[in-house]
């Protein structure tokens, strides 16, 4: 794990990437770069018509999670263990998923650009889980805007997920079934978590916990 200093978590909406981002900084003596979602004014708005405000949260997303990574790329990774509960990479799963044709080509333009100024994880968390599960812990956070959040959009989404880290080779990659685990109310769930992750020596690996069936 020495040489492991920038990890990235991610997952669909609810799966659990910003709890287990500040559990591991922790554990890891690091620091949390958590993305600030809650500050997307569009955000709302796009799960009452997501058609129509695609482009608009996309785009301010992207932005969003630019300036965050340009300041990481200034700290001394070399000194600083850093948990990110995103990949900013993942952004081009929401668009694909969301945006029109002439929408997306103009992204990929701006995508492109930022993409390549800003430093790459040396291992992404990928945590899976079923859209039931999703929608239930989505619930339990009683967030008003993720009320409309339908099963179908979700189901699409934890696809389109599974799709794109299934041809994912940029940066060595643990795939984590959190179907049946509560790494955060099971200290025996957490720890186990914790333990596979500091043994990924490259590539990609999967596990799949028995868990505590919460």
């Amino acid at each position: 794990m020495q040489k492991v200093r920038y990890i990235a978590v991610e997952g669909p909406i609810g799966v659990g990437k910003s709890s287990l981002a500040e559990i591991l900084a922790k554990e890891l003596n690091g620091r949390a770069l958590l993305e600030e979602i809650d500050t997307n004014p569009f955000l709302p708005r796009f799960y009452e018509d997501i058609k129509k405000y695609s482009f608009q949260t996309q785009l301010f997303f992207l932005l969003s999670r630019y300036q965050q990574q340009k300041e990481l790329g200034q700290c001394d990774l070399f000194k600083t263990n850093i948990v990110s509960d995103y990949l900013f990479a993942k952004d081009r799963i929401f668009a694909y998923l969301n945006l029109d044709e002439n929408e997306l080509s103009l992204y990929e333009q701006v995508f492109r650009l930022l993409d390549a100024r800003i430093p790459k994880p040396d291992l992404v968390v990928y945590l899976r889980a079923s859209s039931e599960v999703l929608l239930e812990r989505i619930g339990k956070r009683n967030k008003d805007y993720e009320k409309g959040i339908s099963h179908e959009y979700l189901e699409a989404l934890v696809e389109a997920y599974n799709r794109y880290f299934f041809y994912y080779t940029d940066t060595a990659l643990l795939v984590v079934n959190t179907t049946d685990i509560d790494f955060v109310n099971n200290p025996a769930d957490l720890s186990n978590l914790v333990k596979e992750i500091k043994s990924i020596k490259g590539g990609t690996q999967h596990y799949m916990p028995l868990g505590s069936g919460s």
